[in-house]
């Protein structure tokens, strides 16, 4: 009996069916300035267009300084420097959601995991190991992949005949957590650019509204009268804009990440009934 634990981890170990998926975090940190970038050329070469403007600041540069915006979304470029962050904040989520949608999906899997498990355990009641399987193939979703490995762990503990049962259950048991730990960082990766996004671009724009009201007081105490009031107004209207985009930018980060939290705790709940639905069906069929 000495030698049948270690036989027991060892089998674990070297039949893992889910094998880890390589995957680079390059892409995931080359987005959000690629995002950034491209936030900046939408303010400065779109929105701060010369022909937005009925006086363009001709010579250019960095944030060159028009005056006289036609169209409403020209008045956005005078909100500031802190515009095409919160549009690169803005193209950044965007930019997550499209990329935590597909993996969501491909990771659900074809229909309701609930029925899967059903079919599954239904197979096994009969003991038709290769028909749950093949079930497992047809659903191509992460509980589906999990269910696998334990399945084809499940296999191999029927045919061996030098473990009691309840070292076969902890055996199958393992299998099925090694390939869960597998699975979920995928779900979970990426998440934390919508988590943070969702909390600093309210901040973001709230730095452009102050600073915006800074330059329209500065102004203010320059002049006087009613060129004042007028320069005023604008500048608390061009300031108000950041505001605007920060709300925007979180409110539609916090409303995707928690659909896609959902999304994934129900991914997880799958995973978690697999597991069990073949511990206990192998306990009571194998004992």
């Amino acid at each position: 009996m000495a030698d049948t634990n270690p036989t027991a981890r060892a089998s674990v170990k070297s039949a893992t069916s889910v094998q880890a998926k390589k995957s680079s975090n390059v892409i995931s940190w080359l987005a959000p300035l690629i995002c950034l970038i491209a936030g900046y050329v939408l303010w400065r070469y779109v929105i701060g267009s010369d022909s937005n403007f009925t006086n363009p600041d001709k010579a250019g540069g960095f944030w060159p300084g028009h005056i006289g915006p036609k169209t409403a979304l020209a008045k956005m470029y005078e909100g500031g420097i802190i515009v095409p962050i919160l549009i690169g904040c803005f193209l950044i989520v965007f930019t997550f959601v499209i990329e935590r949608l597909l993996t969501v999906m491909k990771a659900s899997g074809t229909g309701s995991n609930s029925d899967f498990i059903r079919r599954v355990q239904f197979h096994l009641a009969d003991r038709k190991v290769e028909s749950a399987l093949a079930e497992c193939d047809k659903q191509k979703g992460s509980v589906g992949n999990v269910m696998k490995a334990g399945l084809r762990k499940y296999q191999e503990m029927i045919n061996t005949g030098d473990l009691t049962t309840e070292q076969k259950v902890i055996a199958i048991q393992k299998e099925v957590e090694e390939a869960t730990a597998l699975e979920l960082p995928i779900l979970e990766k990426n998440l934390v650019f919508l988590s943070t996004i969702a909390s600093v671009a309210t901040l973001l724009g709230l730095l452009g509204t102050v600073m915006g009201m800074i330059r329209s007081f500065s102004k203010l105490g320059d002049s006087g009268g009613g060129e004042a009031a007028r320069e005023l107004s604008v500048g608390i209207s061009e300031a108000l804009y950041n505001t605007a985009l920060g709300i925007g930018t979180s409110a539609f980060a916090i409303i995707t990440y928690n659909v896609f939290t959902t999304k994934i705790d129900a991914i997880t709940y799958g995973i978690d009934e697999s597991g069990f639905t073949l511990t206990q069906s192998f306990a009571s069929l194998y004992k």
